[in-house]
């Protein structure tokens, strides 16, 4: 039962976190965590408002945005939009850079014969953009993701347009989704490399992306 009299934020927080630990949330997606958490909630205390005095109505609708504001907020740092977001940053690892193309397709093998193929997937694409950088087809650019090289590499293999798509779509679903890599999507990827290596591209000039120049030739920035 909600008390009649107003109640303080420190309270209310301890009950939104009282619901949350709940085990019933911890065993499902993110979307459907959300939808139970506010509904559940918001059922509580309408169930119990006609035990409200008038003043205590301030606490039920004090509630209700609260628990609103929580569902908003785990939504967005945790869900599908929050994913979108951080798809769109750099796509650059820390522990690429500096390792040649060779490098990123041997750790890409590697991980692939361990059956890890979302991380062979990963290396693999890096591999690709290591390799343009390379032979400069691409410029060096420490921020490019992997949406921009499959941009930037269409411009120079514009055969191969909805191969890098569907790459650069592959990755980030491995690298900021929830997505898991099969040995179909590597075995795309790899025979993509080797395709594009084998390959003359087209133009002379190195495509730049926004921060060309910024990052270290090698660059694995997808």
């Amino acid at each position: 039962m909600i008390a009649a009299g107003p109640i303080g934020r420190d309270p209310a927080q301890r009950l939104a976190r009282d619901e949350l630990s709940r085990a019933i949330y911890h065993q499902q997606s993110l979307p459907l965590v959300v939808e139970r958490f506010v509904l559940t909630l918001l059922r509580r205390l309408f169930g119990d408002a006609s035990q409200v005095t008038p003043g205590g109505w301030w606490t039920v609708v004090a509630l209700a945005a609260l628990a609103v504001a929580v569902g908003a907020a785990v939504a967005a740092r945790l869900g599908p939009l929050a994913r979108s977001a951080r798809g769109a940053g750099p796509a650059r690892d820390p522990g690429s850079r500096g390792r040649t193309a060779k490098q990123l397709r041997d750790a890409s093998a590697a991980s692939a014969a361990e059956g890890d193929y979302s991380t062979a997937i990963l290396e693999r694409l890096r591999a690709i953009v290591a390799s343009c950088e390379e032979r400069g087809i691409l410029a060096p650019d420490a921020g490019r993701t992997a949406d921009e090289l499959a941009t930037q590499a269409s411009a120079r293999f514009p055969a191969h347009h909805a191969g890098l798509a569907a790459a650069a779509r592959l990755f980030d679903q491995i690298r900021y989704g929830d997505g898991d890599g099969t040995l179909d999507g590597y075995t795309r990827l790899r025979d993509l490399d080797a395709t594009l290596t084998a390959l003359r591209p087209v133009g002379g000039q190195p495509t730049a992306g926004a921060g060309a120049g910024a990052g270290a030739g090698a660059g694995a920035t997808a």
